[in-house]
């Protein structure tokens, strides 16, 4: 056989390389080829917050890989495919959950994805594409986003000159791994090309290509189904198939060369050939009949052998004999008769059977495609549970977990949801004025500030106290000091009464004033002790978000510290700078904000 590979450009050549080692011949003729798209980074927000990650192909695990996006690494990684979950390990280094059956239905009966109310699900998908998926999780109660990363696009726009080359080079069957290369096959077609299409054998992924080829009014016996898109799935089923092929048509080339000699040897002996027409006809109703007939003819002889002693009975035993023969033969006549009847009357009956069930499979089959057409031209209603849901998750992000940049998330995935249907401009518009004040309100650093406060509590033994220091006495000349003139006697005597005098009684003078006492060892470690209770109050009060007690915490802290350490000190004056600051910051906790997008879902919802 010669077989077409018509998968995208590099991915074809495995197969083709394996076919041909199996004697096929083999076409690489990519039919499509891939865009990669670039979302906005409100798209691939949710994404940070996922819970389930579900990659469709391996071309969205490399989209989405050249976008290096956050991704939650709790995340559960899921993946149609067993080469997509390759793919997924190669890029983010993480394995990936994957299902037994490479296909929509098989994904969706994991025992993981069964309960997903409430959990946030991001579909990285192509544009278009599966639709089962997203449907049956919205149906399940998750919180679904789509993230489009990539687009097909068929690589001729006029199909009708692919179908002359192939036909030229006589392709037998087609491989199609996607319902956009099945689209960029048959449009655009006139009725002697679809005619030739539709003679060829097609080898696809999965049922859901299956079914939209019998859309296009391919017969099912053309239509093989691998099990999955691999390399090595798609090698099984033709060569399967091509083998089962291969059988029929020795059988088909068999039969004309028996029936030569047999035409022949009729033409040369038909009364031969009656006899051996009469034989093929006798049942074993028939054969048991003429076993009885032979037992009965071998004791009507075994009685004629005892009466040829007498010349009168011979002739009656041979007449009885030659009637009984007779009757015989009239029954077995009536047997083969008999026999002939049953078998045309149930070959009628299987005929009719048959032509029944494939009346019946025609029809049903009509029934199916028309109730799949049906699903199809239905749009997907919006979930106003899912809506509500989403609004009141911010709500409670907002009021009660103070959590702005968390309910920002969240408003931005219900827009992503809105998004995607009409008459939600409203909502929209009011989702977008709240993500407007969320973003700008500044949270309050409480761990900066905290951090800020174990900083100065570290540096407690390190301030230095306010010493006083005394200064030097002052120097005077000593106005009594004796003379070494003996005709001043009488002055040295006034001078040595003073010196006996001021030897009892001293007066000293200092030039300035004492302004502090001194602080004792345990004043000293009161003190600091103090300080770091203070500290230590502005710390829980920041973590507690009491704005009060922390101001008056922080207040104290400083005013202990310029009263009782050293103004002077570098120390001091880190300390002093630290607490200023930290006494000037804006500690806002509780900021009034309303979400204008309340009111509108609530009117939308009713």
């Amino acid at each position: 056989m010669h077989i077409l590979i018509t998968r995208p450009e590099g991915k074809g050549t495995e197969l083709a390389l394996e076919l041909q080692q199996a004697g096929y011949q083999t076409t690489l003729c990519p039919v499509l080829t891939l865009d990669y798209l670039t979302p906005s980074s409100q798209a691939l927000a949710p994404l940070e917050n996922a819970d389930k990650i579900i990659f469709i192909s391996q071309d969205a695990v490399h989209a989405l890989l050249k976008l290096t996006p956050t991704i939650n690494k709790t995340a559960q990684l899921y993946a149609v495919g067993q080469q997509t979950a390759d793919a997924i390990h190669e890029a983010f280094g993480r394995r990936a959950a994957v299902p037994k059956k490479h296909d929509s239905e098989g994904l969706l009966a994991l025992k993981t994805l069964q309960d997903v109310e409430l959990s946030n699900i991001v579909l990285v998908k192509g544009e278009g594409g599966r639709t089962t998926i997203a449907k049956t999780l919205k149906q399940r109660g998750a919180v679904l986003n789509q993230l489009v990363v990539y687009k097909r696009r068929a690589i001729e726009s006029e199909s009708g000159k692919w179908m002359d080359h192939w036909q030229t080079a006589g392709v037998e069957g087609i491989v199609i791994t996607s319902n956009a290369a099945v689209d960029a096959i048959f449009n655009g077609l006139n009725e002697s090309q679809l005619a030739w299409l539709k003679g060829c054998q097609f080898y696809v992924a999965s049922e859901r290509i299956a079914e939209y080829l019998q859309q296009k009014n391919v017969i099912r016996t053309h239509i093989h189904i691998a099990a999955g898109a691999s390399d090595s799935a798609m090698f099984a089923c033709i060569n399967q198939q091509g083998s089962k092929m291969s059988e029929s048509d020795l059988k088909q080339s068999a039969k004309p060369a028996a029936a030569e000699p047999a035409k022949k040897a009729a033409a040369a002996k038909p009364a031969s050939n009656q006899v051996v027409q009469h034989k093929k006809g006798i049942s074993k109703t028939g054969s048991l009949a003429l076993l009885i007939s032979l037992l009965v003819a071998s004791a009507v002889g075994y009685e004629f052998y005892h009466k040829l002693n007498s010349d009168q009975q011979s002739t009656l035993a041979f007449n009885e004999l030659t009637t009984e023969n007779q009757r015989l033969q009239q029954q077995l006549d009536a047997i083969k008769n008999a026999q002939q009847t049953l078998q045309q009357a149930l070959y009628n009956s299987e005929q009719k059977v048959a032509d029944t069930l494939r009346d019946n499979a025609e029809q049903t089959q009509q029934q199916l495609q028309a109730a799949l057409k049906r699903a199809e031209q239905q749009s997907y209603t919006l979930n106003p549970q899912e809506v509500t849901s989403l609004q009141r998750m911010a709500e409670f992000k907002l009021w009660a977990e103070h959590d702005f940049r968390g309910a920002a998330a969240v408003l931005s995935r219900l827009d992503s949801l809105l998004a995607e249907h009409p008459g939600t401009g409203a909502i929209r518009q009011a989702i977008h004025q709240d993500l407007q004040t969320l973003n700008g309100i500044d949270p309050v650093a409480v761990e900066a500030i905290y951090l800020k406060l174990h900083g100065i509590n570290q540096k407690v033994d390190e301030l230095v106290f306010n010493a006083i220091s005394l200064p030097e006495e002052v120097s005077q000349d000593d106005p009594n000091q004796l003379s070494e003139n003996v005709s001043e006697w009488r002055q040295n005597l006034a001078k040595s009464w003073l010196q006996f005098k001021d030897f009892f009684v001293t007066v000293r003078t200092r030039e300035d004033m004492v302004v502090a006492p001194f602080l004792s060892e345990q004043e000293r470690h009161l003190v600091k002790q103090r300080l770091r209770l203070y500290l230590a109050q502005a710390q829980d009060a920041i973590l507690t978000k009491q704005s009060s007690v922390y101001f008056t915490a922080v207040e104290a802290a400083h005013a202990l510290v310029k009263d009782y350490f050293k103004q002077d000190d570098a120390v001091t004056k880190a300390a002093l700078k630290s607490l200023t600051e930290l006494s000037k910051e804006q500690l806002d906790f509780n900021p009034n904000v309303s979400l204008q997008s309340t009111e509108q879902v609530k009117e939308w919802a009713q």
